[in-house]
């Protein structure tokens, strides 16, 4: 228990850096809370206009919960847990990473307002099961060119993983990859309005005017 109460810990701390708020105040555009849906992430980031501090953003904003996840799995012993169906470490690098998702969802450095937890779930999911990530990734892609909707492509994405992940993983990672796609779910839940009313912005690499 404290093993994997330590992995949640560090979990979340590493989630918790702000990555697209340090580099778009790096990068001169100051405090990206001020533009577009006034979101931490890398689709507000991309409203800058900068295509490379945005693809950095979910770089590194998928880095950091995927590194929280390897770091349990390698350094959590690999011992046999409930009657030997399960790995401790597999379950450290789960809840690791999770927490990870957490805080960049909700990091203790911005008083708990963070972004929705896109990239670093997919980060996340590709470090623990590569196959369903690239499901995932592959029905993003589609839906982001066939609508141009961000918010749509992440809502449909998030949808399919537990179901990839019930055919395709162990039971452990459906219960885990489940509660990740409610979580983005429901943080996209103002988009989730806007897309009903015909209000939500679409994907656009034209620089914002000052």
């Amino acid at each position: 228990m404290l093993t994997l109460i330590l992995c949640a810990l560090g979990g979340y701390l590493i989630g918790s850096v702000p990555f697209g708020l340090v580099l778009c105040y790096l990068a001169g555009y100051g405090d990206i809370r001020k533009i577009g849906s006034g979101n931490i992430g890398a689709t507000n980031v991309l409203r800058t206009g900068n295509k490379w501090l945005a693809l950095l953003t979910v770089l590194l904003d998928a880095f950091k919960a995927g590194i929280a996840a390897y770091a349990a799995y390698k350094l959590v012993p690999s011992i046999p847990i409930n009657n030997g169906s399960l790995m401790l470490n597999v379950l450290a690098s789960l809840v690791a990473g999770t927490c990870g998702i957490l805080g960049h969802n909700f990091p203790i450095w911005l008083k708990f307002k963070g972004g929705k937890g896109v990239a670093s779930s997919f980060g996340f999911i590709l470090m623990t099961q590569p196959i369903v990530a690239f499901c995932a990734f592959f029905v993003w892609l589609a839906m982001a060119f066939t609508f141009r909707y961000s918010s749509l492509s992440a809502l449909t994405a998030a949808a399919i993983v537990p179901l990839i992940a019930f055919f395709l993983c162990p039971p452990i990672y459906s219960i885990f990859y489940t509660a990740i796609a409610i979580l983005v779910i429901v943080r996209h839940h103002e988009n989730i309005k806007r897309l009903l009313n015909g209000e939500e912005s679409k994907i656009t690499f034209k620089k914002k005017n000052d």
